[in-house]
C-alpha cells in the first residue's frame, strides 16, 4: 500500500469513527431533549395543577386584603370628618363675638376659681380679656384673680393658675375634652347605621 493509500485509508476510518460519535451524539442530545421535555411538561403540569388547586384560596386571600384596604380607607375617612367637625367647632368658638366670648369665659372661670387668688392666663392673641375686664369679673364675684402679663401660646380661653396647679380652659384644650364625651354622638349622626 502506497503512503496516499493509507493516509487515504486514515482518514475514511476517522472519518467513519467520526461520524458514529456524531450520530452516537446526536442519539444522545435527542434523549437528554425527550427527558427534558418529558420534565418540563411535567414540572409544568404539577404546576398547573397546584395553581388550578390554590387559584380559589389565592383570589381569596386577595379579596380579603383588598376589603381589609378599602375598609382601613373609609376608616381613615371617616376619621378625618369626625376631626373635622371638632376642629369647625373650635373655629367657630375662636370667632365669638365679645360678648359670647367673655360670657363663655365669664362661665368657665367662676367654675375654675378655688381660692380667688389665682393668675388668669391669656393667650398671645388675646382680644376680649383684659384687666378691666379681669376686674370687672373681681367685683362682680367677690374675687382676687390677677391677669398675667405671660401670654401663652393657644387660640383662646384662659388657663387658671393656683401655685402649682393650672386648670387649663383654653379653647383646645376644651375642645379636646369636649371630642372625648361627644364623638360616639358625633359618629351616630354622621354615620347612622
Amino acid at each position: 500500500m502506497s503512503l496516499a493509500q493509507i493516509t487515504e485509508k486514515i482518514d475514511k476510518d476517522a472519518h467513519a469513527e467520526a461520524e458514529k460519535l456524531l450520530s452516537a451524539a446526536k442519539e444522545k442530545e435527542a434523549e437528554i431533549k425527550r427527558e427534558a421535555d418529558s420534565s418540563v411538561n411535567e414540572i409544568s403540569g404539577a404546576s398547573q395543577a397546584r395553581f388550578d388547586k390554590e387559584r380559589p384560596e389565592i383570589f381569596k386571600r386577595s379579596e380579603i386584603v383588598a376589603r381589609l384596604d378599602v375598609a382601613k380607607i373609609e376608616l381613615g375617612a371617616k376619621r378625618k370628618l369626625i376631626q373635622d367637625v371638632f376642629d369647625e367647632a373650635l373655629v367657630k368658638l375662636e370667632k365669638l363675638g365679645s360678648k359670647e366670648y367673655l360670657g363663655f369665659c365669664e362661665k368657665l372661670l367662676k367654675e375654675a376659681a378655688k381660692d380667688g387668688g389665682e393668675l388668669l392666663l391669656v393667650s398671645n392673641g388675646e382680644k376680649y380679656i383684659t384687666k378691666e375686664w379681669v376686674d370687672g369679673f373681681n367685683s362682680r364675684n367677690n374675687a382676687k384673680i390677677k391677669l398675667s402679663d405671660k401670654r401663652q401660646d393657644f387660640s383662646g380661653g384662659f388657663v387658671l393658675n393656683n401655685g402649682r396647679i393650672d386648670v387649663n380652659c383654653s379653647w383646645e384644650m376644651l375642645m379636646r375634652a369636649a371630642q372625648e364625651k361627644l364623638e360616639p354622638e358625633v359618629v351616630k349622626r354622621l354615620f347612622p347605621a
